[in-house]
């Protein structure tokens, strides 16, 4: 029978682990969830300035539309 660890000692396991120790986990247990590293969101940068006022313009807009009617 296995011990179920506490949460604190858990915590503690963890900031015991090195840097690379650590990112192995992760990657380990990305990997079992079907994720792949370097799939979050793209920085604001390379986005076009100018679309996002426009879309931040359009959708305050909507509020004003359904007031009005």
């Amino acid at each position: 029978m296995v011990k179920q660890e506490s949460l604190e000692e858990r915590k503690l396991r963890f900031k015991a682990m090195t840097s690379h120790e650590r990112q192995a986990l992760l990657r380990k247990k990305m990997k079992a969830a079907g994720l792949e590293e370097g799939s979050g969101v793209k920085p604001l940068s390379s986005y076009d300035r100018e679309e996002i006022c426009d879309l931040i313009y359009i959708t305050s807009c909507f509020s004003n539309i359904q007031v009005s009617k």
